[in-house]
């Protein structure tokens, strides 16, 4: 199969069906993620010593974590590591986060846990005198690295909104994008996305849909794009 070629493998009705609606039941998950307490309540409470707002930080972010952990790759590695890198970097948030000094524990949060894997990921490939080129992120396409884009979670996530009046007005937008998904993406881009959002890397979901990687990053390009047009026409800004 040619670089970026369309995979060939084609689902019945019926399974493309039930693969679009496990899409959009996965996506749904988004809007019943809102924070019901502040993270700077838990974070103050776990601070103390309570171990119970902590394993609610924790349970909080671990997709999150997951998520930022599958972006990174390197040979002979295993994903099991990185997360728990990214919960030792979670850790460190928490104990080092200041109100008085970060815009928002999630943006620091995501600091800390990228920081902490990406030296693992050094660490690792020092240790085994490899080139530090063979990690890389997925969270931003080749093409498009380094140019300010959002990524592709950062376009689906939105933006992170703690206003009452704003997550109600997320999470309507959340359900119109949802709707939108489930109707304007093709059966390879939904089966791509579905993968990438459980957390498998572009290798990983091209071994699963018998095609390449550059075939999976073109898919999930056509999804950022569509995201991106249909969150314009609701004038969402991201």
């Amino acid at each position: 199969m040619a670089p970026g070629e369309e995979c060939v493998t084609e689902l019945s009705p019926p399974a493309r069906g039930q693969e679009k609606r496990k899409l959009v039941a996965r996506l749904s998950t988004y809007a019943q993620q809102q924070p019901k307490v502040e993270d700077s309540f838990l974070i103050a409470l776990a601070k103390q010593g309570d171990p119970t707002a902590y394993d609610r930080i924790v349970r909080r972010y671990y997709g999150f974590v997951r998520l930022k952990a599958s972006s990174y790759f390197i040979a002979g590695g295993d994903s099991d590591d990185l997360i728990q890198e990214g919960l030792v970097g979670l850790y460190k948030a928490v104990r080092d986060f200041r109100t008085d000094r970060e815009s928002s524990f999630r943006n620091f949060a995501e600091l800390c846990i990228t920081r902490q894997i990406i030296t693992a990921v050094k660490t690792a490939t020092r240790n085994k005198h490899t080139p530090l080129n063979q990690y890389v992120s997925f969270s931003s396409s080749p093409t498009s690295a380094g140019e300010g884009e959002p990524t592709l979670e950062e376009v689906i996530a939105g933006p992170t909104v703690h206003d009452p009046v704003n997550q109600v007005i997320s999470t309507e937008e959340l359900a119109s994008l949802v709707a939108c998904l489930g109707s304007q993406l093709s059966d390879l881009e939904s089966r791509v996305l579905s993968l990438y959002l459980d957390g498998y890397s572009y290798e990983q979901v091209g071994e699963r849909l018998d095609c390449d990687a550059k075939t999976v990053d073109n898919a999930l390009q056509r999804v950022k794009r569509k995201v991106g047009v249909h969150l314009s026409s609701r004038n969402v800004l991201l």
